[in-house]
């Protein structure tokens, strides 16, 4: 296979959309295949990772990243696999991750390997799903968002929203793993099951269940209330937990994907409970995975372990072929993702 029999199909911005992102928002192109220049290397994408944060970069907002850009390649990290280099960094046959974009192959030139973050990994510590579950950007956010903002102390009680979303599923695991209770919040008594039984959480409140389920499950399983609580959905969530929380709580906003489909780009009305923070004295504190970088080989070689001696599960729902981008990311905002979400480009 030489590269000027290669033909990449890519899916680019062709309008923002003002709640959900639907096949028109996008444009199908394709384009042949060069070769990389000096310092250079080209990648054929294996699977691309589909998260709720995605949402937001279309919009043309000031945020922690530039907006997606219209007729830009959507942007996604991902796994891939090295066919062609000019850089001895990298040797054809090597696996690695960088945001790759939505498309089957990305070239990139010395100048933009530090800004697509192109680094080699080692699947013999994890499959290519777990390199982008755990072992990836999911794991590093519950990684370095439980144990530096929430700072979890043997005994106490961490609850975590989307728990068997990408996310959830890490912080809850990580919990036990250091000494906690985990309660998760999550949809559906499939989901719920899961994290409980397979996962080890000590429980799991289905919001589905009714519209004082979370209220009421969150009196029957903190009765002492909540010390560390890992939010990634906003909304009304946010504000049922706010009121159960524990002296000197400490609350992570990682996410609000129960609002990054409202009218126009913009989030719903605050939390309502904030005072709480004040009456417990509580702090709420946001975070940005990338702010970790330098010290994600740590996380990695932590959580690797706990994958190979069976401490911690990554469960990945996988959905084939590039064509399918736009309805499945909009699994995500559904609830329809069961683990976390990829998307399977070429064999691995």
């Amino acid at each position: 296979m030489t590269t000027p029999t290669l033909v990449n199909h890519q899916v680019r911005l062709a309008q923002r959309p003002e709640t959900t992102a639907t096949r028109e928002h996008w444009n199908f192109t394709t384009e042949p295949v060069a070769e990389p220049s000096e310092g250079g290397v080209l990648v054929q994408t294996l699977s691309l990772s589909l998260d709720p944060a995605m949402r937001g970069w279309l919009n043309d907002a000031k945020s922690y990243i530039p907006p997606v850009a219209i007729g830009e390649v959507m942007r996604a990290g991902g796994v891939g696999r090295v066919i062609a280099s000019q850089n001895p960094a990298f040797a054809v046959g090597d696996t690695v991750y960088g945001t790759l974009g939505v498309q089957e192959y990305v070239l990139v030139p010395q100048e933009a390997l530090k800004r697509v973050g192109l680094v080699k990994i080692d699947l013999r510590l994890g499959t290519v799903g777990q390199w982008l579950n755990v072992l990836g950007m999911p794991g590093m956010t519950g990684y370095f968002g439980l144990l530096d903002i929430g700072q979890p102390q043997p005994g106490q009680t961490v609850v975590v929203s989307a728990a068997a979303g990408a996310v959830g599923q890490t912080v809850g695991q990580l919990a036990r793993i250091k000494g906690c209770r985990a309660v998760g919040i999550a949809g559906g008594p499939a989901k719920c099951d899961w994290v409980v039984k397979e996962l080890g959480f000590d429980a799991c409140i289905d919001y589905k269940a009714g519209p004082s389920a979370v209220r009421e499950g969150l009196k029957q399983h903190c009765p002492s209330g909540v010390d560390v609580y890992f939010d990634n959905v906003g909304g009304d969530i946010l504000d049922q937990v706010l009121a159960r929380l524990a002296r000197k709580a400490r609350v992570i906003v990682c996410g609000a994907i129960s609002q990054y489909n409202n009218a126009n780009s913009m989030p719903g009305a605050g939390p309502r409970n904030y005072l709480s923070l004040l009456v417990n004295r509580a702090r709420m504190e946001g975070m940005v995975v990338f702010d970790y970088a330098e010290r994600f080989p740590q996380a990695i070689a932590e959580l690797a372990g706990y994958l190979k001696d069976g401490r911690m599960q990554s469960k990945e729902d996988v959905v084939q072929g590039l064509d399918q981008f736009p309805e499945t990311l909009n699994k995500l905002f559904a609830g329809g993702n069961f683990g976390k979400l990829v998307l399977q480009v070429a064999p691995a």
